[in-house]
């Protein structure tokens, strides 16, 4: 397998994975932002690395070849004039216009830095003091005079799954449904267009960053070779799947996508946080999904004899499960047991969201201790990793990653 991009599954054997190491970005938060930065909590930067690091090395132990998405976007901006270009754009699209004097004082500053420095100030933000040399009326030109930034932080950038996500040998680059997160999934698209190793590749986009509805990478499942599962949610819509289901039905091996309509809250706000594959016939649910006869909302899109997507209802997740990937049994380990004290308090936690290495092996948050026993118990392998200053983020191990190559099944 030479691919650079090879997705297939959620549990293939995973070969190369995408992460971001947490920096100066969190220790940029503060209480009165929070909010603007789609954020809970303030973590703690020194023991959230030294967990990241832990993860990563779990990760590794196993087999698994790591980078980082900082890495692979500073080797894509050594050329000048590329640099200048992707820095042009950011500051467009964090509402610092051309016109605007603070352009031409942000763009000299970000340029006259080494380029893995450069980076990393992007996702940290920039602060109004660390410019030594602004005229205090050109700092009164900003948008709020009391506003401590000049360009925003990037809190969320350290959940690579949602900016971006691999389909196949493709990936789809996604328009975040916030403005505070837009911004991220240009690092993608900048990776693939002029890294050395990705520039000449023709990976396919299957959705970009620019076409209209929202569309999210913890939305996004992907089942086996030929079925999805997507999740309708806060973050992405039915308009924006649908889409999606255009440009990969008759371009890929991919001809049928479940939408899975999960609550649109903060709590539940991708797929992922209450619904993962862990192995060919085993999910882990949040059972609170469920209504109180099992059921669900589920709508089939496929292709008809025409080239047209079809759309049929069907609310059993077990019977379309077992129809469309061909397994005789399914087995769906709910979250903390389904206790609802239990329950709640481990999906808000993470404890839906693991990270599949292999069928049957995956990697979760140590502190949802009631749903990783349960994990085993049914026979899963469980890798467990340190979470205090993570989870604060609203993310666990599937949302740090984003599998570039997994192996076939």
């Amino acid at each position: 397998m030479t691919d650079l991009i090879h997705v297939y599954s959620e549990i293939g054997k995973l070969k190369t994975v995408m992460l971001h190491r947490p920096g100066k970005e969190l220790e940029n938060l503060s209480p009165d932002i929070l909010n603007r930065m789609l954020i809970d909590d303030i973590p703690y930067l020194k023991i959230a690395q030294k967990e990241h690091d832990y993860f990563a090395h779990t990760l590794e132990k196993q087999g698994v070849h790591v980078v980082y998405l900082e890495d692979l976007l500073a080797q894509s901006l050594t050329n000048k004039d590329v640099r200048t270009k992707f820095v042009d754009q950011l500051l467009e699209e964090s509402n610092i216009k051309k016109e605007d004097p603070l352009h031409q004082l942000l763009m000299d500053y970000l340029m006259a830095l080494p380029v893995n420095d450069m980076v990393k100030q992007i996702i940290a933000g920039i602060r109004k003091n660390e410019i030594q040399n602004i005229t205090p009326s050109l700092a009164d030109l900003a948008e709020d005079p009391d506003y401590p930034f000049y360009l925003d932080p990037m809190p969320n950038v350290y959940f690579t799954r949602d900016q971006q996500a691999a389909i196949a040998n493709g990936m789809t680059i996604n328009r975040m449904t916030f403005r505070a997160r837009r911004r991220e999934s240009l690092f993608m698209e900048t990776i693939l267009k002029h890294h050395p190793k990705f520039k000449d590749a023709n990976i396919p986009v299957w959705r970009d960053r620019y076409t209209h509805g929202r569309l999210e990478g913890g939305d996004e499942l992907v089942l086996n070779n030929h079925v999805l599962a997507i999740g309708i949610s806060q973050k992405t819509s039915a308009a924006a799947i649908t889409d999606l289901a255009h440009s990969l039905f008759g371009h890929s091996s991919y001809d049928i996508i479940l939408a899975i309509k999960i609550p649109h809250n903060h709590a539940m706000m991708h797929l992922d946080t209450v619904f993962t594959m862990i192995n060919y016939d085993q999910f882990t649910v949040h059972p609170f999904i469920l209504d109180k006869a099992g059921k669900i909302d589920i709508y089939v899109l496929e292709q008809d004899d025409h080239g047209e997507v079809k759309i049929t209802p069907e609310n059993d997740l077990v019977k379309v499960l077992k129809k469309y990937l061909h397994v005789s049994e399914i087995d769906l380990i709910p979250t903390g047991n389904g206790d609802p004290i239990a329950a709640a308090r481990e999906q808000w936690n993470d404890g839906s969201n693991t990270l599949a290495i292999t069928p049957g092996e995956v990697v979760t948050y140590d502190r949802n201790y009631v749903s990783n026993d349960l994990l085993r118990k049914h026979g899963i392998l469980v890798h467990k990793i340190h979470s205090s200053e993570l989870s604060r983020g609203r993310g666990g191990s599937r949302c740090m990653s984003c599998p570039l190559v997994r192996e076939d099944l």
